[in-house]
């Protein structure tokens, strides 16, 4: 009687593991690439740049006017392709005056560091 007992809960326990094995789940992981974290950082600077104009007092008020809510632009530049991001930053570099050298030649900079601390350039090896 305590064999049989002993034996169904072996049986049970075995069955159950068994069971688990199927719902155990991996993960991948893998290196990333400079050029990946490079293109990371800079999609990154771009979201942030549009986010900034479009939070904008002056540009919310014309968003709103023309009948688009704000926080559908909001998710829609989140989901925006790096090429689309780029036309999109251009056009807005072309509406904001007086912004548009200021920020490209600051985003160029930054870039520039970026890929010296990283060690993809020497741009700055003759200093």
């Amino acid at each position: 009687m305590r064999t049989e007992k002993l034996r169904n809960i072996v049986v049970r326990l075995v069955s159950l593991s068994l069971l688990s094995l199927g719902l155990a789940q991996t993960s991948g992981a893998a290196m990333i690439g400079v050029q990946q974290l490079v293109q990371s950082e800079a999609r990154d600077a771009r979201i942030t740049r549009v986010e900034r104009i479009l939070a904008r007092a002056d540009v919310a008020e014309q968003l709103v006017a023309y009948g688009v809510d704000p926080l559908t632009v909001q998710s829609r530049v989140d989901n925006m392709t790096d090429a689309e991001l780029l036309v999109l930053e251009g056009r807005l570099d072309q509406q904001v005056a007086g912004g548009g050298a200021v920020g490209v030649i600051g985003t160029v900079f930054l870039v520039l560091i970026i890929l010296e601390l990283v060690g993809v350039t020497d741009i700055f090896k003759g200093f």
